[in-house]
């Protein structure tokens, strides 16, 4: 029964965080391990690059894979472990952890909370929409799904991002770990593998002291931002996209539906 509750109890908390629009990302507990060490990492939602840690869940995601020489893994584990994610033996090279969440659902209930998160996701234009299309203020419903993206260097981490066949993505162009970061570090944002333009990127930049700053970037014509990075310091990508909806039975009723793309990683010092 102890048991039971521990597992259930950050359940209930990972509904009301989700609730409440937060990011979704995989943390490694070490960003560089030697080759043969175990890739740990804890899933993580919050707010600027801090939050709550969840459990080893798989009713909760249709894909989690770590990505090792072009190989695909998936990731394995007993329901409420934590960390999350446990890959033993990592090879040497880049490793991409990936993790597609199912699809979550919410219901506004109150107009203003709607209102700022379309606003801080510069979306503005949905809410033009919502009222043309004679959405009610209140209790209609959200879908959303979680794309989430983090990089591990194991040894001297060679190697290379490249998109994973997420719906919506985001794919580091150079390698944090291995590259030149001196005019930045240039990522691209995909949808069903094609460059977005003109979409924000919201950065959060982690120092050392866990003091976090944020920062809001757009991408080009095709789909790239160069990214201001510097020497040992943590840095969480994220991008959203909202999408109408017709409400049925295979949208459980939802109106608009968001993807929410995230990329984790860590320069060297």
């Amino acid at each position: 029964m102890n048991r039971l509750i521990r597992i259930l109890a950050p359940l209930l908390v990972l509904v009301a965080a989700q609730a409440r629009a937060h990011e979704f990302w995989i943390e490694p507990l070490a960003y560089q391990i030697a080759p043969g060490e175990t890739i740990q990492g804890q899933i993580k939602i919050g707010q600027s690059f801090g939050g709550s840690i969840y459990s080893y869940l798989p009713s909760s995601f249709v894909r989690f894979d770590v990505v090792t020489g072009g190989e695909t893994h998936p990731v394995t584990g007993r329901i409420g472990d934590r960390p999350a994610l446990s890959y033993p033996d990592a090879p040497e090279g880049l490793a991409i952890v990936v993790h597609e969440t199912v699809d979550n659902r919410l219901t506004y209930t109150e107009r203003q909370k709607f209102v700022d998160f379309v606003n801080h996701k510069d979306a503005a234009w949905v809410l033009d929409e919502h009222a043309r299309r004679g959405l009610p203020d209140t209790g209609f419903t959200e879908t959303y799904r979680r794309y989430a993206k983090t990089l591990v260097a194991v040894g001297a981490g060679t190697g290379a991002d490249a998109p994973q066949g997420l719906l919506w993505e985001l794919v580091a162009l150079e390698n944090p770990y291995t590259g030149d970061l001196s005019d930045g570090l240039d990522v691209q944002l995909l949808h069903e593998g094609a460059p977005v333009p003109e979409a924000q990127i919201e950065l959060f930049a982690k120092s050392a002291d866990d003091s976090v700053e944020t920062t809001y970037h757009r991408t080009g014509a095709d789909g790239v931002v160069t990214l201001p990075v510097v020497a040992g310091t943590a840095y969480l990508v994220d991008s959203v996209r909202l999408e109408p909806r017709e409400p049925s039975e295979a949208t459980q009723g939802a109106v608009w539906h968001s993807l929410w793309a995230s990329l984790v990683f860590r320069t060297p010092d």
